[in-house]
């Protein structure tokens, strides 16, 4: 169903629009893991991601009538924006059927890219129940997300790209919403590389892969929860699935706190600005989601780079979390004077700085005689953090720490 000459073809398509993004090896997580971790950093693509390539790659081997009756597809963003593109660089009529919830910001830039934006459904599937209606209500040519092979072609590109910038590689690590990714990079990367490994991760909340390949069959999930919306579908699709069985070698989840970790990461030590889904391999390979050597040389696909910016507030902070440099907490104090200097001067003795603090005597959750102190603090690392706590507690304080 799909070869590596149909993925050589789409590449000689889409040279115009898409662009060959770059692949750099990280020191900062090559020394964390040990491994020779490289990046390859498709949130600098056209449109802020990878989905461009299949986008133009399906809409330039359109009939002539099926460019005149126009286009029409479903997403939660990113292939919005790819198809939004493509269509305005090919002259082609486009509507986008969006979820209600979809970021704020890819609504905006689709609408920028000259499409007519819909929005209907709680998630992608919904939003593709009513594209589909469209389709058959004005006779549109439906440009599917993931389970096309013209589109799956169109992201392979970016294996040959891996191969060409890093031809030793040993192990590439894919994020999988419905699978056309990894599904075009595997099969290109397999066609020219005798022995590289190829691994797709999922957002633990969005997980349908590892169930669908173990059982052979689709496998639907009754809903989706994680803050990588580029990834949040509720199954893999049926060609992609086929693909994935043959070429694809192992898929692992991680959570939302990896991933906000991951993220984090990215943007302080690399200065590299991801979404949730460009976020997850990086993620797998920090986690130890999977075996690796030392030394092994692993390519991480930053898929994209179009994340909300009130979004990306809460992810770095509950990233900061995961390193130990953002502390919340609740304490219960005796309702009496001085109890709040008390704690401040614990806090700053321990080298705490505040961020903010909220003092609430009317909680029906405390004593008549008690009241409720929630702190946000600054602090170094893990251990700062546990050191914090621990000063409060030896002071006989009950502290309960917020996530």
């Amino acid at each position: 169903m799909l070869s590596l000459s149909d993925v050589v073809d789409a590449r000689e398509r889409i040279a115009g629009v898409a662009r060959h993004t770059p692949l750099e090896r990280s020191r900062t997580f090559s020394e964390m893991t040990g491994a020779s971790v490289h990046l390859k950093l498709e949130n600098f693509q056209r449109t802020g991601a990878f989905k461009i390539r299949g986008a133009m790659n399906r809409i330039a081997t359109l009939s002539p009538a099926e460019r005149d009756a126009g286009v029409v597809t479903a997403s939660a963003g990113n292939h919005a924006q790819g198809v939004a593109l493509a269509a305005e660089r090919a002259g082609v009529d486009a509507t986008i059927v969006m979820p209600r919830f979809a970021p704020v910001s890819k609504v905006k830039a689709t609408r920028g890219y000259g499409a007519t934006v819909v929005l209907d459904g709680v998630d992608y599937d919904e939003a593709q129940a009513r594209a589909h209606e469209i389709e058959r209500e004005q006779g549109r040519t439906y440009v599917h997300a993931f389970d096309d092979p013209v589109v799956m072609a169109g992201q392979g590109t970016i294996g040959l790209e891996v191969v060409d910038d890093c031809p030793d590689v040993d192990t590439v690590v894919v994020p999988i919403g419905g699978g056309g990714l990894i599904a075009g990079i595997a099969v290109a990367m397999k066609a020219r590389l005798d022995d590289v490994r190829v691994i797709g991760v999922q957002a633990e909340g969005a997980s349908s892969a590892a169930a669908s390949l173990r059982t052979g069959r689709r496998h639907v999930l009754d809903s989706v929860d994680t803050i990588a919306d580029g990834i949040a579908t509720r199954s893999v699709g049926e060609n992609t699935l086929e693909v994935m069985r043959e070429h694809v070698d192992e898929v692992v989840t991680v959570d939302d706190r990896e991933i906000a970790l991951a993220l984090t990461l990215l943007l302080e030590r690399s200065k590299t600005l991801v979404e949730g889904a460009g976020a997850v391999p990086l993620a797998a390979v920090l986690s130890e989601a999977f075996d690796y050597d030392d030394d092994e040389v692993i390519v991480a696909a930053l898929c994209g780079g179009n994340i909300d910016m009130n979004r990306l507030t809460t992810v770095i902070r509950r990233g900061l979390m995961q390193m130990g440099r953002y502390l919340k907490v609740t304490i219960a104090l005796k309702d009496r004077p001085g109890e709040l200097e008390r704690v401040s001067t614990i806090v700053a003795r321990a080298g705490a700085n505040v961020y903010a603090v909220h003092h609430d005597r009317t909680s029906r959750d405390v004593a008549v005689n008690a009241a409720e102190l929630e702190l946000e603090l600054e602090t170094d690392d893990a251990e700062h953090a546990a050191d914090i706590v621990d000063e409060l507690e030896a002071h006989g304080y009950e502290v309960e720490i917020l996530s």
